[in-house]
């Protein structure tokens, strides 16, 4: 059974984002999902999550953050 990489006190992984603004970690080795994109943050773990903590203030999903900002524009 193959190890883990995110087990791996060793791996090194990319900071990836959704189109929804959605933040995670995935190993540099392998294939990044579908989905997501590479944020240019590479890095171990800790060091990925520590910058995903600082970055992603905000953990609504994109398209809710745009309707409740179209609503409050919207006087409802």
């Amino acid at each position: 059974m193959p190890n883990n990489p995110f087990e791996e006190e060793n791996e090194t992984f990319v900071v990836v984002v959704n189109d929804e603004g959605q933040y995670s970690i995935w190993p540099e080795s392998r294939e990044i999902p579908a989905g997501f994109k590479n944020t240019g943050k590479t890095g171990k773990k800790k060091e990925c999550l520590d910058h995903i903590e600082e970055t992603w203030t905000d953990m609504r999903p994109k398209s809710l953050r745009s309707k409740i900002k179209q609503q409050a524009e919207d006087g409802e």
